[in-house]
């Protein structure tokens, strides 16, 4: 096929060095900065980590043991009475804080898990969870109070836990010791 008149290869070359003008390579060593990488992600690890964790906060029937007005205290065979009544008394620092009201169970376990796991990977030491009396809860007795009673209980990065002075909730919410690891 015939070029046009005007398609000139030898012209656009010449047009192409006039417009480039006085321009010079770069050396071959310098090359483009690289963005530093991003640090792995054990997504595995923390995937398997996450089900275990959600595992153990499942509620099995006949599990409902706590009345409105009791207080709440769990802690692991290893640790001293004294470790938990520090904890009773508020003498831990709270790093961080969820509070479950007006969620279902359903709900309130997912996000219980996904603030556990969380306060784990942040390497908090001490948590407060704010699960409510169930003064709303009908005759059945406090549904959330029962379930994170029994779903700390599940959690074996959870060493102890007790209900909060008045001064943080009461009974309506516990101070959770965690295992740093």
């Amino acid at each position: 096929m015939p070029r046009p008149p005007d398609d000139d290869p030898v012209n656009d070359d010449a047009a192409f060095r006039a417009a480039v003008g006085d321009v010079k390579p770069l050396p071959p060593q310098a090359s483009a900065p690289r963005a530093p990488r991003p640090r792995p992600r054990a997504r595995f690890r923390r995937a398997d980590e996450r089900a275990v964790l959600e595992e153990s906060l499942a509620l099995g029937p006949g599990e409902w043991l706590v009345e409105t007005g009791d207080e709440l205290l769990f802690r692991r065979a290893h640790l001293s009475a004294r470790l938990l009544e520090r904890l009773r008394r508020g003498e831990f620092a709270v790093e961080d804080e969820i509070d479950l009201h007006g969620l279902t169970a359903v709900e309130a376990r997912a996000a219980l898990r996904e603030f556990l796991t969380e306060a784990l990977g942040r390497r908090l030491a001490c948590v407060r969870v704010v699960h409510g009396k169930g003064l709303r809860s009908g005759p059945r007795g406090p549904v959330l109070k029962h379930a994170v009673n029994v779903w700390l209980r599940k959690v074996e990065a959870v060493l102890a836990f007790a209900s909060a002075p008045g001064r943080d909730g009461g009974t309506g919410a516990v101070y959770v010791l965690l295992a740093r690891r």
